[in-house]
């Protein structure tokens, strides 16, 4: 009898539970903003990205010829 006490008080304290945090679900910042879309405008932040990726790659460019220069410079150094 004491099991079964216990088995639906722990069952009822869990529902409880559930109940109290799913009930916050919609005044917080977890519930997704109705009527609005997630990006504002994607094509413009594809073309951001694309900006960005462009500088990394001229950025890495330029890395590598530093890079090669001082490899160059000490091998020659030998």
């Amino acid at each position: 009898m004491n099991k079964k006490l216990f088995g639906w008080a722990t069952l009822l304290s869990a529902n409880l539970f559930l109940w109290g945090v799913l009930s916050f679900y919609d005044s917080s910042n977890a519930a997704p903003p109705s009527g609005q879309p997630p990006f504002a405008n994607a094509v413009e932040q594809r073309h951001e990205i694309i900006r960005e990726l462009q500088q990394i790659k001229g950025l890495l460019q330029e890395q590598v010829q530093l890079l090669r220069a001082e490899s160059r410079a000490k091998s020659a150094g030998k």
